[in-house]
């Protein structure tokens, strides 16, 4: 929820989100934790889903003005309106929930069931304009319709066009729709790990992982450009949003960078690209991965672990790139006077990399993704509590409940809208023949297939939410990738990068609309340059979806070489697009062979990190002859220029 809404936001309505957030939070734990073993009431799915839904609907309506900066100090009565109308559909359900799967509602359900339904659609509808904006409301609108109009498309688009009444059912009955995947993610996975973030923000851990960054690499050859790096990943890591991490991060290491050399519209490059890589970072990467998880039917920890590789990768471009481009300016760091002491740091935050530690364990080691959350909380707030300097009034833990009731409102607002989309392509039937249609178009060609997937996703990731793209890709184009004879984790991965990717990249790039606000750049020139700097990002999804290995996908024998590849490559391509590399020094005092150097670097690169695979149709010889040949050549022209140029 933007600052904007906030400061218009009624203090009723800051009342009531506190209220419901604590609800939510409490029906969660009731839920996740089985409690309901001990109460002897335990609720089905839809009830619990419906009963999250009645807290967090009318909240949309109430925090959120139907227009941009409309509402001041007063909620109209229209939008209390919408409000109780939301709960008492909300709760219609959860009463007749027993009755809707007895009787099987979601294909036939009795008359003022469909009334109902159809109040809900809209009401779905109206929570999703809100939240996401016209773009996604134009989207989830004509998909959620889409079932009505199915049978008069094209033969290879059609699918059972269906009354209006039964779309009306299914969206609000079925476990496909408004209770499905994303928003049996956000009730199962997503709720925990928003209270997790918030709090760790709120607590200062946001303070403590720059403070860190910057004793850790602050005096280093371009140190403040090194320690957005490491400080917007753990940022992002914590509140699953890019622009808010710019925000975040941004004012802070974008001025130090400046002081340093860096340009504006570098520094902003820098921070627009890792801030998006903190999104994509372990263990907490957003709603996205959650989503991810249940699709697969496997633990988040999984997904995480999955991550922890190919977002390794992308930080170490970056990092590689700042540092070679450091070292060609001939940037320095910062003062160490003008720097936190480490010691310092640590002993006023170890308890925060403790927290942090304690997640991870409860993840991967443990195996308890859902409850990990509320419990890392939990010892967060405790240790909080016990300290003197940061400890929280009464004050401070209902800004923080305010603060998750919004975030929780406006992702249920999302979740649903995305749910219509699920629900339309389930009733019309084109769930299951769409990947069918893909592969005929692309021919049988997995590698046409994916460059289709890729420039699909990076398009829905302009126009909607990741979360939205990533699910409407996971649907229509994941199967039929998978059904090729890829492995799904990477397939699902593909596309969750290649949706991130539109942050980054021009004409749209709102991650970098957001840092060269912070700068004072061009937004265009930010936008290119961060397309320049994130540019192994776009190389990577494609690695790992050729190579599982480097999803921890293999034995570690392949593991290891696929990584080690990978490195090698992604310093070479790090090389090329920076002009400079470690012992040949800057590559632009190469004269005329300045550019010819760096392209042969760079592809020379590319093919050591790309991986052997049956689609590519190079085999894993030519390709270390091709990748060797050309940095060998590119090595030999260097010598020779530096031998027979003057002294």
């Amino acid at each position: 929820m933007s600052e904007e809404q906030e400061s218009i936001r009624h203090p009723v309505a800051g009342r009531l989100l506190r209220v419901t957030a604590v609800a939510t939070a409490a029906l969660a734990i009731y839920q996740i934790f089985n409690l309901g073993a001990y109460t002897g009431f335990t609720m089905l799915t839809s009830q619990y889903i419906y009963g999250l839904l009645a807290m967090m609907l009318p909240m949309v309506f109430v925090a959120i003005p139907a227009g941009r900066g409309r509402r001041v100090n007063t909620t109209p009565w229209y939008d209390w309106l919408l409000a109780l109308a939301s709960i008492g559909c909300c709760v219609f359900f959860i009463i007749y929930s027993n009755e809707a799967v007895d009787e099987g509602w979601e294909y036939m359900a009795p008359q003022h069931v469909v009334y109902i339904s159809l109040l809900t659609w809209a009401i779905a509808l109206e929570a999703t304009r809100r939240c996401g904006g016209w773009p996604i409301f134009v989207v989830v609108f004509m998909a959620s319709l889409f079932p009505m109009l199915a049978g008069y498309l094209p033969d290879s688009f059609a699918g059972i066009s269906t009354p209006i009444d039964l779309v009306a059912i299914y969206h609000t009955n079925s476990d496909e729709s408004l209770l499905g995947i994303p928003s049996q993610a956000f009730a199962n996975l997503v709720i925990g790990f928003l209270l997790f973030g918030i709090a760790l923000q709120r607590t200062g851990g946001g303070k403590f992982f720059i403070d860190l960054a910057f004793a850790l690499l602050g005096k280093v050859r371009g140190g403040p450009a090194k320690v957005s790096i490491f400080s917007s990943g753990l940022m992002g890591s914590m509140s699953g949003s890019v622009v808010t991490n710019v925000l975040t991060t941004g004012p802070l290491s974008i001025p130090a960078m400046r002081k340093v050399g860096f340009t504006k519209t570098y520094a902003a490059g820098v921070e627009t690209c890792a801030s998006t890589g903190g999104v994509l970072m372990p263990p907490v990467m957003g709603a996205t991965a959650f989503v991810m998880a249940t699709f697969l039917d496997i633990p988040y920890g999984e997904i995480a672990l999955a991550a922890a590789i190919p977002s390794a990768l992308y930080f170490f471009g970056l990092f590689i790139q700042i540092d070679f481009y450091s070292a060609r300016n001939g940037l320095k760091g910062l003062p160490a006077i003008d720097l936190p002491k480490i010691r310092q740091t640590l002993k006023e935050g170890w308890h925060y990399i403790f927290v942090f530690a304690f997640l991870i364990w409860m993840l991967l080691f443990m195996k308890q993704e859902a409850i990990a959350p509320f419990y890392a909380t939990a010892l967060l707030l405790v240790i909080n509590q016990l300290r003197k300097h940061s400890r929280w009034q009464w004050q401070q833990f209902k800004e923080f409940a305010e603060a998750c009731g919004a975030l929780f409102a406006e992702l249920t607002g999302l979740m649903a809208g995305v749910g219509l989309i699920m629900g339309a392509l389930a009733v019309s039937g084109m769930s299951g023949t769409i990947a069918n249609d893909l592969l005929f178009i692309a021919g049988g060609d997995m590698l046409v297939l994916l460059i289709m997937g890729a420039l699909t996703s990076f398009i829905l990731g302009i126009g909607m939410p990741v979360t939205a793209a990533y699910i409407f890709l996971a649907i229509a184009l994941a199967p039929a990738l998978i059904n090729g004879g890829m492995n799904p984790m990477a397939v699902h991965m593909f596309i969750l990068y290649w949706g991130m990717l539109s942050f980054i990249t021009p004409p749209v790039a709102i991650g970098a609309f957001a840092a060269a606000s912070v700068a004072g750049s061009s937004p265009m020139k930010t936008s290119f340059v961060s397309m320049q700097m994130g540019s192994i990002i776009y190389f990577i999804p494609f690695f790992f979806v050729l190579e599982p290995a480097l999803l921890l996908q293999g034995s570690a024998t392949e593991i290891i070489v696929a990584i080690t590849c990978a490195v090698g490559g992604i310093i070479l391509i790090a090389g090329g697009l920076q002009g400079y590399l470690p012992k040949l020094g800057d590559l632009s005092e190469r004269g005329l062979l300045h550019w010819p150097l760096r392209i042969l670097f760079a592809i020379g690169g590319l093919f050591l990190a790309m991986p052997y695979n049956p689609y590519v149709p190079l085999t894993e010889t030519m390709l270390f002859v091709l990748s060797f040949g050309l940095i060998f050549a590119a090595i030999g022209l260097t010598w020779i220029h530096r031998r027979l140029a003057p002294a």
